[in-house]
């Protein structure tokens, strides 16, 4: 199923033609489908926060239920229908200390979307932000009724901790980082899929002192994948297409929230123009861009990761750009230029510089994006940090080990005066018929800030230089903010604005 846009929120009374459809078409088995228009109507009454939906397209394909209970008030031996109090939901307490799940489902014709952990996600954001020290529920197992009679429900259990069996829902929420507590016999009557057991699931809170926002709030701690990507020769552009895959769903299974492309990394594409002149191979390569930006589009919804593009060449009224693309995991998307174009691009590609200087927001709040030698401007990464810029990202591609020092160093410099992260990502190796970009260097990194609570070096992650590779590292944006208030120097406070400013000469949006 393709989508183009994919959004999770809370459920409301509008939605409920759309998911009681959805239902119907979820379950074989008929006990369980029990949510009716009454049912979830009672059950936003009682919890409205509580029931989260995914949209794909506009169009309600599944959600998550959920209520607060004073747990020990149940104890680990109950039914769920003394959970949900025979769907009226009145054991529902705001006072309770466990998040408790009743309810999840995606439409069977949107699976493979990677919907359920959105959901899930969601769910454990709604834990933490409600300051509740678990999230509990009790899973299904609807593959056991296949090997009732040659294995227990505890010895089916430790082959799915194994992964000699795959059972639909409990591979799923063990996944998902929960774990069985107690094997529950007759927790759901009549659910024969399951012989009537059910597992124990619980999430641990580990922020339970913590007290902030509901769902959809920005989130604190960031995980960035930077790709250090090799070139190599590449037959046809569907290679490109699998190579870039491997990459976004390789950081995402580490539930990254940003992965980072090098500066024209599809280059290997060029090859097979190698016989025209060096202007027109360029422009060549251009005829790719909108098929690649469409195809990191799918991917960042289908893994649910916010992709920067790297750049590549992009023609706009017949100029040439160095362009990339903010793929959203919503499906949204934005395009930036590279504003500074090297002497080598204006001679020997006839390369145009972009015009607009603005960050862009994402569910990890406000990011900058600086296409190479624009990180040698120290200007433009200060007008990005004065528009709220928290984590800056700047795709590279450099030939020789003196270029990428001029990078590093740049980069490094701009993280400490702007107060922010700096991440780079560049591409190595090289291409033996591919004019003009036959040898790369590079060593991505993450560079911080030089104060407490950020390394001495400034230098939180770095990669092996020359190899590809992937840099998965986590940042805390909170960080940032103390360092604002409380640094031993507050570079971005402290500027002589009585004696000098800096301002845009050209508004952009």
């Amino acid at each position: 199923m393709d989508a183009s846009h994919i959004s999770v929120r809370h459920l409301t009374k509008q939605d409920m033609a759309e998911l009681h459809d959805a239902s119907k078409k979820v379950y074989k088995v008929k006990v369980l489908d029990t949510w009716s228009e009454e049912v979830v109507d009672a059950l936003l009454a009682m919890f409205p926060d509580g029931q989260i939906c995914v949209c794909v397209d506009g169009k309600v394909v599944g959600c998550a239920f959920s209520l607060i209970i004073d747990f020990q008030k149940f104890g680990d031996d109950h039914t769920y229908d003394e959970i949900t109090s025979g769907m009226t939901f009145t054991n529902h307490d705001p006072s309770g200390d466990v998040l408790y799940g009743i309810e999840v489902f995606i439409r069977p014709e949107y699976r493979g979307l990677r919907l359920a952990r959105r959901l899930y996600d969601a769910r454990k954001e709604l834990c933490e932000n409600l300051n509740l020290r678990a999230i509990m529920a009790g899973g299904r197992m609807p593959g056991y009724s296949q090997y009732v009679d040659t294995l227990s429900a505890k010895q089916y259990i430790e082959k799915i901790k194994c992964k000699e069996l795959h059972d639909p829902v409990l591979s799923f929420q063990l996944a998902n980082d929960f774990h069985v507590r107690k094997l529950l016999k007759g927790y759901m009557p009549g659910d024969t899929e399951s012989m009537e057991y059910g597992t124990l699931l619980e999430w641990l809170n580990i922020y339970y002192t913590k007290s902030v926002k509901l769902i959809n709030a920005q989130k604190s701690e960031v995980r960035l994948g930077l790709v250090q990507w090799k070139m190599r020769p590449l037959a046809t552009i569907e290679k490109l297409y699998d190579q870039m895959e491997f990459f976004v769903d390789a950081v995402s299974d580490y539930k990254s929230d940003f992965i980072l492309f090098p500066e024209l990394f599809n280059a290997p594409l060029m090859a097979e123009f190698n016989h025209l002149s060096i202007p027109l191979t360029i422009r060549k390569l251009a005829e790719f861009t909108d098929p690649i930006r469409d195809k990191f589009i799918e991917f960042a919804i289908k893994y649910n990761i916010n992709i920067i593009t790297g750049s590549m060449p992009y023609i706009v009224d017949g100029k040439l750009y160095n362009s990339g693309f903010l793929c959203r995991r919503d499906g949204s998307w934005e395009r930036y230029d590279k504003i500074h174009v090297t002497p080598a691009e204006k001679r020997n590609w006839i390369m145009t510089g972009g015009d607009k200087i603005k960050v862009f927001n994402t569910d990890c709040g406000k990011i900058g994006i600086m296409i190479c030698y624009d990180v040698e401007f120290p200007e433009y990464a200060r007008l990005l940090a004065d528009q709220g810029m928290n984590i800056l990202f700047v795709p590279f591609l450099t030939d020789t080990q003196n270029g990428y020092t001029r990078v590093r160093h740049c980069a490094m410099a701009r993280a400490i005066e702007n107060e922010c992260f700096v991440a780079i990502a560049g591409a190595v190796g090289n291409l033996a018929k591919v004019n003009n970009m036959d040898i790369q260097y590079a060593q991505s990194a993450l560079f911080t800030p030089a104060d407490f609570g950020f390394p001495t070096t400034g230098i939180k992650a770095e990669a092996t230089p020359n190899s590809e590779m992937t840099l998965i590292v986590d940042v805390n944006i909170d960080l940032l903010t103390k360092l604002h208030n409380q640094g031993s120097v507050n570079t971005m406070r402290n500027r002589r604005h009585d004696l000098y400013n800096l301002s845009m000469v050209k508004k952009t949006d």
